[in-house]
């Protein structure tokens, strides 16, 4: 896109904040340029933060009813899938998919637990709280 095309619709999903984004410029060269969103970005974003949330509803009532670890829905609350998960931890996304299951993850040892602590920015004694009791 050349630098006079850098879209500038104002979107609500940059939080008043720019973008840094490559454009050309007269003479061919690539120059950085900021924009402040583009309306199929921002329906793009919306789109995908309404589905995270939908799977984190679902999640929170799989936990309520004790299908599920509270791990699933706080992985998507906190914007993750599985490999970000993964990649967050270091841990391999099969032993993620077990601590899915209740009974694994009340018997969790704190080293890991936090793992998860860190990569979803809370205190470890809140995820202990979680293998205690549902929301």
């Amino acid at each position: 896109m050349k630098i006079d095309e850098v879209p500038q619709d104002h979107s609500s999903t940059y939080g008043g904040h720019c973008k840094l984004v490559y454009a050309v410029d007269d003479s061919g060269h690539y120059l950085t340029a900021q924009s402040d969103g583009w309306d199929a970005e921002a329906f793009a974003t919306q789109l995908a933060v309404a589905e995270l949330e939908a799977q984190e509803q679902a999640a929170l009532a799989q936990w309520r009813a004790g299908q599920a670890s509270p791990l699933r829905c706080l992985m998507y609350r906190y914007r993750l899938d599985e490999l970000g998960l993964s990649q967050a931890t270091g841990l391999w996304q099969w032993r993620i998919r077990r601590h899915f299951r209740p009974d694994v993850y009340r018997r969790l040892p704190t080293k890991i637990l936090s793992r998860y602590a860190e990569a979803f920015g809370l205190d470890v004694a809140e995820l202990v709280r979680y293998q205690q009791e549902p929301a």
